[in-house]
């Protein structure tokens, strides 16, 4: 059953009333399973646009983004936000890791729907999925305790509605993190090579989106290979992203290797200059002000 809600006089849902912290919902028991039982609706097809579980040549992808949830999730506590959730895959590791409650924000009525009928079924009360646009979120202000955006603002039309949006939902004090892939390792040259991008950031532009929001204290750190990974993408040289985006020139070896990456084959690193510049994605944090 979901969480009871309240709407504002502009019909805006709030979770939780009061600081979403619901009294009545007990911390997530961290010795239940966040895996998907048999029977979990079948995956989403894969298009190019968001990543998801159980597809094994999908799994490299998967597991870099499961990395980035792994390190925003271990911050933050209360109630949360994963705006853009996709198909909803991090929903379950943001309430494992201490979130008391998450709500999962999808604009596609398909994807929302999977993300609802997978986690947060009537068996998991603290998580919940609402269609929505994040750049006109129906949420209550100033009610959440933090908000994720993974992934995301690189498929955002209007980044800056979006990202005031999130700093209008976070209490003051609260915590916003966003990542995205890091352009100058991604794309070179030229246009996004993924054609669902809109426009990709650097480190300095993703400051600086997080900064035109208000935040503050904004860090930007970066996503990279573990050393176990690295050394084992070498051979594919400077640029692994365009043979690791092609399973058509896969050998048998690589697609092992593909199937078995693990997310903590990935590592974020502090925000120095030369690790973040050379990084995969950029992982950015905001606090909002207060």
């Amino acid at each position: 059953m979901a969480t009871p809600r309240t709407r504002d006089h502009a019909g805006r849902v709030g979770w939780f009333t009061g600081h979403m912290n619901p009294p009545d919902v007990p911390p997530p028991d961290p010795t239940r399973s966040t895996e998907v039982e048999a029977g979990a609706p079948t995956p989403l097809p894969l298009t190019g646009e968001r990543t998801g579980p159980d597809v094994p040549d999908e799994n490299y992808w998967f597991r870099r983004h499961v990395a980035a949830y792994d390190h925003v999730a271990a911050a933050i506590h209360g109630t949360v936000l994963d705006a853009g959730c996709g198909e909803g895959y991090g929903l379950p590791i943001l309430l494992a890791a201490g979130a008391r409650g998450v709500i999962g924000a999808e604009l596609d009525p398909t994807t929302a729907e999977h993300a609802r009928r997978r986690y947060a079924d009537d068996s998991v009360a603290e998580i919940d999925v609402i269609e929505a646009d994040l750049a006109e979120l129906p949420l209550v202000d100033t009610t959440l305790d933090a908000a994720v955006c993974l992934q995301v603002v690189e498929h955002l039309t209007e980044p800056d509605e979006a990202m005031a949006e999130l700093v209008r939902v976070v209490h003051p004090g609260g915590l916003v993190a966003v990542s995205t892939p890091n352009r100058t390792t991604f794309t070179p040259a030229g246009s996004p090579r993924n054609p669902f991008h809109v426009r990709e950031y650097d480190a300095v532009e993703l400051a600086e989106l997080l900064d035109r929001a208000g935040l503050v204290d904004v860090r930007v750190l970066g996503l990279h290979h573990g050393p176990r990974l690295a050394a084992a993408l070498a051979p594919l040289g400077d640029d692994p992203v365009a043979a690791l985006a092609d399973p058509d020139r896969w050998d048998g070896p690589l697609r092992a290797l593909v199937h078995g990456v693990r997310a903590d084959d990935f590592t974020v690193v502090a925000d120095d200059v030369a690790s973040v510049g050379d990084s995969l994605d950029l992982v950015a944090w905001g606090r909002v002000l207060g």
